[in-house]
């Protein structure tokens, strides 16, 4: 076996999120973007010590899993949707036994209670956030504005044309094609993120479950006069643009236009975010309701993408909370909203965000809604919770995806708390914490997942953990 070598097999062996493995020549290959039971071609890309890893050529037979048909004419092309070829059913039973596996490997012989999976409420057009990118289809293309192709760096797929994105309502592919059809009729360039060239980078839209309410925020270089464009002229038309969507009926599921920005973005990096934000129309946020709770989630706040989901997965974690205890840390608090459905069982809750917006966002939802015992703090987990005097009852963890930075983990071990609840949104770096938490002296009692992504690969998990 050697690299570029071509090879034919069945996949047999899964782990969690996408890798797909079979025995080639006594050594395990892993196949990225595979499911169990499909017969593939595939072409050995590595090759180390024991192992190697494919790439996928073409599925030659279908796997028994694959009982969906896809609804989206994109599927396989755009790197969003993975599952879209099982049925609902068959997604969930699948990313519950990835999980449980998983853990069972971090944690083996060991007993804890697992209550399985929770279904999302909605399984189609329920993204309340998507980040699109502008950029071309193929070399020198036409502009296209839409989500990364599969595998891609560069390449940009339109996935807002006509039966296009299952996960967004049709509304939001007015606006997509409106924005689209604006720049390319005036011929700005998208921004090549290789040579640092161009104005056009992002388009991020945000649109409240609760009223549908939109808020779209328009992302570009500053190199307008570069390229001989009167940037204020050209930003006024647009909002008119969208505006007169809204003026003439042309958005039919009901959206309201609540907030048009402009952000200036000459970062190096493929990133979203802000140098510089000003509000073209109406206010710089929305207001999102979640079990009898108002929050105004602004244009880089970070709020769960799935709404309807995100009640089922707090709602869990609730449950999970058997003594809120005096004091609670709402540890990578993001806006707020575990904090303050904590509030009205604690004497005091303290929240930590390193995004300095989101925390200031936390605050004003915590007057929204009249609590007064939410404090917020802005800053680095690791480094801010040096700050704070108080000592915690009960911990709440939400990390991002790589999970919890291990010196913020000692750090938090060493508060001593009874409980901890653990939100995970990938399994993996949850798994990771857990062989970490258990040398520690805590145990993992019970976990659940809760699915706040149909037809993705990604997973949310909870977990409680308490000390032995």
């Amino acid at each position: 076996m050697k690299k570029g070598d071509i090879y034919e097999g069945v996949i047999t062996g899964f782990d969690f999120p996408n890798k797909g493995s079979l025995i080639i020549e006594d050594r395990k290959v892993t196949v990225k973007d595979t499911l169990p039971g499909q017969k593939i071609s595939f072409m050995i890309s590595k090759k180390k010590s024991g192992m190697a890893e494919g790439r996928l050529l073409s599925v030659l037979e279908p796997s028994e899993l694959e009982d969906g048909i896809p609804f989206c004419q994109y599927f396989g092309v755009c790197g969003g949707c993975a599952y879209q070829n099982l049925s609902y059913d068959t997604q969930l039973k699948f990313k519950e036994q990835m999980v449980k596996k998983l853990i069972d490997k971090t944690l083996p012989d060991y007993e804890y209670e697992w209550e399985g999976i929770i279904s999302s409420p909605v399984d189609r057009a329920y993204r309340n956030k998507m980040e699109f990118t502008f950029g071309d289809e193929y070399k020198d293309g036409p502009l296209a504005l839409g989500l990364h192709k599969k595998g891609s760096f560069h390449d940009i797929v339109s996935v807002c044309r006509e039966n296009g994105c299952a996960l967004i309502n049709s509304d939001w592919r007015i606006i997509v094609q409106f924005t689209l059809s604006f720049f390319t009729e005036r011929c700005v360039p998208y921004y090549h993120r290789m040579k640092h060239e161009g104005i056009l980078r992002n388009f991020v839209v945000r649109q409240s479950a609760a009223s549908g309410e939109f808020l779209i925020n328009l992302v570009t270089s500053t190199q307008w006069e570069q390229y001989g464009f009167d940037e204020k002229i050209l930003l006024k038309d647009y909002t008119e643009g969208l505006m007169s969507l809204e003026r003439t009926g042309e958005l039919s599921g009901g959206g309201i236009i609540a907030g048009i920005l402009y952000t200036e973005n000459d970062t190096l990096g493929d990133v979203v975010q802000s140098d510089k934000t000003i509000c073209l129309y109406g206010q710089d946020y929305i207001t999102e309701e979640l079990l009898g709770l108002k929050f105004r989630i602004s244009p880089f706040s970070f709020f769960q993408t799935n709404t309807r989901g995100c009640e089922v997965l707090y709602k869990k974690a609730r449950e999970y909370i058997y003594d809120s205890g005096k004091v609670v840390f709402d540890l990578y608090s993001g806006t707020g909203t575990i904090a303050q459905m904590m509030a009205p069982a604690s004497k005091k809750v303290i929240g930590i965000e390193i995004v300095g917006e989101a925390v200031e966002a936390a605050k004003e939802n915590a007057k929204l809604n009249g609590l007064t015992n939410c404090e917020f703090i802005a800053g680095d987990v690791l480094k801010a919770i040096d700050l704070v005097s108080d000592k915690p009852d009960l911990i709440i963890v939400d990390p991002p995806r790589d999970g919890i930075n291990p010196k913020a983990l000692d750090k938090i071990l060493n508060f001593g708390v009874n409980q901890i609840v653990y939100i995970s949104c990938k399994p993996t770096s949850l798994a990771r914490d857990l062989k970490i938490i258990k040398e520690r002296g805590y145990r993992l009692v019970k976990a659940c997942c809760v699915d706040q992504f149909p037809q993705t690969r990604n997973i949310e998990t909870i977990a409680l953990i308490s000390r032995i």
